[in-house]
């Protein structure tokens, strides 16, 4: 039986009306054969679009490796998750590895420069996700700027060498200091910041768990490297949005950071910053309100840090729905009008667009009744959500049990009782002991890889999985009357939201059930102080606090070790906590809804219609037993070039490919030494166009690398 029962939107050929050419780029213009790719993701915008045409659709099968680079000289021991979007700029590649070392390329040949290694005789080096980096140029030096564990640091980019005038010896310390309840938290930053009139603006990753941070935005001069002003995601007193959370929340509550990265329109001297959740992120019981300014589009004026306009997304957030990547910075046409505007795409599958200045929808943004029900005590759900009326959204919303597939029919009948014990009633159904069912799941519809829009059109291009989640709800104690140790508390506070309550962890979150068999006290000490890849930093935590922790996790602990009793009102400890990110999969680690399970979407943004839609992806082993293309789960974001073509590798089967940008149409595709979990770069040097991509697996079950792999005509 063909699993595929709901079928594609069929391609559309013809892509109408044509929006004037915009980009917020400050870039000047360069000769015809050179193009340079200055900025994260292309641009300032964050379009991800290149005007190059030299690989066009009548060629693209000509499309070879140019050159390759071991970006950690081949060593396993430090390879790692690689989600880095390089820059080119003036015929020099700068890029970075997953424990972080900086380097400079030809970019013609791949022939290494300089590399700057901030942690040169480390036998452990710390990875992290580090997706791109910052270029600046004035009369006295070319600077790069790059964050790495709690440091901004600034290199000088002809030399590799940091620049002694920036903060300590190149370095700044990125903090958040709250004096008032006696302080000081470590951040850390996977996504780049901004430049704006010497101002370095960047927002932060922060954990999850209660107990963290909030995610202030705050902007630093880039040449002292001294703080020149913050934006307070979770309002102070006095402050616009302070009554939508429970007096004095900024002391106890954190989160709400823009960790994805921000766009500037730079003519305007605005910045605009995506929010995530606040903390906890599926419990709401001790910040009773809309939660502003989580979940929220915002933005800034540059210069000074403060509100021009905000729009919340989603209302007192249980369902971890960040909004995963900068917005685009657009002009489309609507009935003749030419608008700037701004395109925020989200993992739930929606599109919100907005006059950038005033922050009026593009097109109506209703409030629409939602569950409110529900049985964890303390909850106070919201009762409405904003929902565009277009675009209409570029994933499946809900699925129903005839869409359970058959790919696995020893496991057919444990997965439908799953679907059916789950609460399912509505997107925005509240989190539930028994199950709820989260779909779009934690990785979208969108995530941090993006949407790429083709300025000259007003045509979106994103990518989006289908993946559905099940969340589960567990009261702490049943922890209302027990007795915990200070090891064991301070382990349900921070750690069991992602690594579970068996510390077992789920998915991409590692097990640490035998974790003394992994490291030593110090090592462990380190890691919590300095964070990890997704793991943020607990630095706040005091030493005796890492160290009850840290006895905890190694099964030292002594009988009545700092016993606790745990009390209902403990602001700091939720009164739930859940299970995991459950990935509802088959025993094949196939989704357990018919496919597709990945796609690859045409949206016109003029006039808010879906133009096409593709699956993104495909497994050998169904495609041999006779199954059409499924698509895939994927990481990562498309470029699309003035060619007609939209390039995105992404998907767990390791391929990078590209698509007719007016039908959808597969025209090439190619076998990547490791899948590219990352968004590739484009740019021309003396005449002839490449595409750049870091090849670097490590998630989804695929095999390691440290490969940049760039791409040209012959």
């Amino acid at each position: 039986m063909n699993p595929f029962r709901k079928a594609l939107k069929e391609p559309i050929a013809a892509i109408g009306l044509i929006a004037l050419l915009f980009s917020c780029s400050t870039e000047k213009t360069q000769p015809l054969d050179t193009y340079n790719w200055s900025y994260y993701l292309g641009g300032l915008d964050r379009n991800q679009y290149a005007p190059l045409s030299q690989i066009n659709r009548s060629n693209v099968q000509e499309l070879k490796p140019a050159w390759e680079y071991h970006a950690e000289n081949g060593d396993s021991t430090r390879m790692g998750m690689l989600e880095h979007n390089p820059l080119i700029i003036d015929g020099i590649l700068y890029g970075a590895s997953s424990t972080v070392k900086v380097f400079a390329l030809n970019a013609v040949t791949g022939e290494q420069l300089w590399s700057f290694d901030h942690q040169a005789g480390n036998t452990n080096p710390r990875r992290q996700n580090q997706r791109g980096l910052v270029y600046y140029s004035d009369d006295e030096v070319k600077r790069i700027y790059f964050t790495t564990g709690n440091e901004l640091i600034a290199l000088d980019a002809n030399t590799g060498k940091p620049l002694a005038s920036f903060g300590n010896n190149g370095r700044v310390a990125l903090k958040l200091t709250i004096e008032e309840i006696g302080k000081e938290y470590n951040l850390r930053a996977s996504s780049p910041g901004v430049i704006y009139n010497e101002l370095y603006i960047l927002g932060s990753q922060v954990g999850e768990s209660l107990g963290s941070p909030p995610g202030d935005i705050q902007a630093y001069n880039i040449h002292t490297g001294e703080l020149v002003w913050s934006f307070h995601t979770i309002p102070r007193p006095g402050e616009f949005g302070y009554h939508t959370w429970p007096e004095d929340a900024w002391k106890y509550i954190g989160g709400a950071n823009a960790w994805s990265g921000l766009s500037l329109d730079a003519a305007k001297g605005i910045v605009y910053a995506p929010t995530g959740s606040a903390t906890f992120d599926f419990y709401g019981g001790n910040r009773p309100g809309a939660n502003l300014f989580s979940n929220s589009v915002i933005a800034l004026d540059a210069n000074t840090g403060e509100r021009i306009w905000h729009f919340q997304i989603v209302h007192h957030d249980l369902w971890d729905r960040d909004l995963p990547a900068p917005p685009n910075l657009v002009t489309v046409n609507r009935n003749g009008t030419r608008i700037d505007a701004l395109a925020q795409v989200t993992k739930h599958g929606y599109i919100y667009m907005f006059d950038r200045y005033t922050g009026e929808p593009v097109f109506p943004i209703e409030e629409v009744a939602v569950p409110m029900d529900t049985e964890l005590i303390g909850e106070q759900t919201w009762p409405t959500q904003p929902i565009p009326v277009k675009p209409p959204p570029f994933t499946r919303m809900s699925f129903q049990e005839h869409e359970i597939g058959n790919l696995d029919p020893t496991a057919k009948d444990s997965l439908v009782d799953i679907w059916r014990r789950a609460r399912k009633d509505h997107l925005y159904s509240p989190p539930a002991k028994d199950g709820t069912l989260v779909f779009p799941g934690f990785t979208g519809g969108a995530e941090w890889g993006g949407a790429a829009v083709d300025p000259t059109k007003g045509i979106m291009y994103v990518n989006s999985n289908e993946m559905p989640n099940v969340i589960y709800m567990k009261a702490t104690n049943e922890l209302q009357n027990q007795e915990l140790s200070a090891g064991a508390r301070i382990y349900q506070t921070y750690c069991v939201s992602c690594h579970g309550p068996d510390m077992r962890g789920k998915g991409t979150i590692p097990p640490i059930v035998d974790l003394k068999n992994k490291m030593n006290m110090g090592q462990l000490d380190s890691l919590l102080i300095m964070g990890r890849n997704m793991m943020p930093t607990f630095s706040h935590l005091t030493k005796e606090q890492r160290d009850a922790v840290s006895k905890y996790l190694f099964g030292l602990e002594s009988a009545g070790d700092d016993v606790h009793q745990v009390s209902e009102n403990d602001k700091v400890l939720s009164r739930y906590n859940f299970t995991g990110y459950n990935r509802y999969v088959d025993s094949f680690d196939n989704p357990v809804i018919d496919p597709p399970w990945g796609q690859l979407s045409a949206i016109d943004l003029n006039k808010g219609e879906i133009l096409w839609q593709v699956p993104l992806g495909e497994l050998d082993e169904l495609t041999a037993r006779g199954i059409p293309k499924t698509g895939t789960e994927n990481m990562g974001g498309p470029v699309v070039t003035a060619g007609g073509l939209v390039f995105i590798a992404a998907t767990k089967d390791e391929y990078l490919r590209a698509f007719d940008h007016e039908t959808g149409e597969e025209v090439w595709k190619y076998k990547l030494p490791a899948a590219g979990y990352a968004t590739p770069s484009t740019y021309m040097v003396d005449g002839k166009q490449y595409l750049v991509l870091a090849c670097a697996g490590s998630r989804m079950g695929t095999v390691k690398s440290d490969l940049y792999v760039a791409f040209a005509l012959p």
